[in-house]
């Protein structure tokens, strides 16, 4: 009898119980018992074989429709310590587990494969890309699961977000979770109409800039005075924050940093560093402006999945099934056009690192263009037409010429 197991690893993402369900299902219908881990690697790692249980149809059947995960989730790392990863194999071999399913994003599928190469063939390993943050390196065109209900949620908070601020006549600036890409926050902007959205992929430059980021914003904000509209509502990329230039935030106050006085870049509160920065530099020119600030990222990490991760799900956790019995391991489980197609984890992995390869958004797409024509900023026509620049220039209190050079950094 093949033995499953299956663990989740890494943060929550909409759709996970659809590939938990569906692979005891196949399995137990084909015969093979399925073991459910608890806590990913974490328990494992430290040899406990007790935070397992066996799974059946029964009490699988119905959870597809569910948030969250049934068998938990955790960061635990086992790759870090060459102990803990010998450790995750004989537990593993403890339990009798021949077949390994691992659902999560690019450490868990770094561990997979570590799991895979150090188990010699004795257990058979497939993963299923999860993460919200839709930056693993799938085909073009092909999301993460997960992504599409995270997104469909974002839309309707920042959709609720722009009604608020036409009614107030504020902006609000919202940051939305992408730890390294910003496919969540353009693809959520772009569905809500946001009035514009940065992600790191618009900044070629690195690190970006604290000023032209804010000078993008402030510009934005004008533009839409200059139309005669006092509201609008900017999405940022989380994934900004981690490529801020550190000396443009040494003078911000209760900043998480490191042990050496680093400012720990991925705690910056970049909605409210944003914020006060283009509300002062607008205040210093006499305008005054109400700008709040919102996070979205975590209320959409375990909302019921929508109906294409329902049905996504399912078939990545049959197909992880079929996949492993057909002989195949040590592979990325994909659905392309239809199809179940396992990708060798080597195709995953960057050369020059070694780790898994990052999906940033590809900015060269008709999708992009249309996205970022569809948004409001200050662009090279604004401060070539001469009347036209005048009108933002009377805005800011500002000379024409002054006006000009001033947000230049923004276009």
């Amino acid at each position: 009898m093949a033995t499953f197991g299956i663990l989740v690893g890494g943060g929550p993402a909409p759709g996970i119980n659809g590939v938990i369900g569906a692979a005891t299902i196949l399995a137990e219908r084909c015969g093979a018992r399925v073991v459910g881990l608890f806590e990913g690697f974490r328990w494992l790692m430290e040899g406990d074989t007790d935070h397992a249980r066996d799974l059946h149809i029964d009490e699988v059947s119905r959870i597809h429709l569910l948030g969250g995960s049934i068998l938990q989730t955790s960061r635990a790392n086992p790759t870090a310590d060459p102990a803990h990863l010998k450790a995750v194999v004989r537990s593993l071999d403890e339990l009798g587990i021949d077949h390994l399913i691992t659902i999560g994003g690019d450490d868990t599928a770094f561990s997979a494969r570590r799991v895979a190469e150090l188990a010699e063939g004795r257990i058979a390993v497939a993963h299923v890309p999860k993460t919200i943050d839709n930056d693993l390196p799938l085909p073009h065109g092909i999301p993460t699961f997960g992504f599409e209900t995270a997104r469909e949620h974002a839309t309707h908070v920042i959709s609720r977000m722009m009604e608020d601020a036409r009614t107030t006549q504020r902006w609000y600036f919202v940051v939305v979770m992408g730890r390294k890409a910003g496919h969540l926050a353009l693809g959520a902007g772009k569905a809500a109409g946001a009035t514009l959205t940065l992600i790191p992929e618009d900044f070629p430059e690195n690190p970006i800039r604290l000023e032209r980021a804010a000078r993008i914003l402030e510009g934005a904000i004008v533009k839409r005075l200059a139309m005669g509209r006092a509201h609008g509502v900017a999405v940022i990329a989380e994934g900004i924050g981690e490529r801020l230039d550190p000396g443009d935030l040494e003078a911000i106050q209760n900043v998480e940093r490191d042990e050496h006085g680093h400012i720990r870049l991925a705690e910056v509160p970049l909605g409210a560093v944003l914020r006060d920065r283009v509300r002062s530099d607008l205040a210093a020119r006499g305008r005054k402006v109400t700008i709040g600030e919102k996070d979205v990222g975590y209320e959409l990490r375990c909302a019921a999945p929508n109906a294409f991760d329902l049905d996504y799900t399912r078939d990545l956790g049959a197909g992880a099934v079929r996949t492993l019995l057909g002989g195949r391991s040590s592979v990325l489980i994909t659905r392309q056009v239809g199809a179940i197609v396992p990708m060798p984890f080597d195709e995953l992995m960057d050369p020059e690192t070694g780790r898994t390869r990052v999906r940033m958004v590809d900015t060269d797409t008709a999708s992009h263009e249309s996205a970022w024509a569809l948004q409001v900023r200050i662009e090279p026509a604004d401060l070539e037409d001469a009347q036209w620049l005048k009108v933002i220039a009377d805005i800011v209190g500002l000379a024409p010429e002054e006006a000009a050079t001033h947000y230049r950094l923004a276009c």
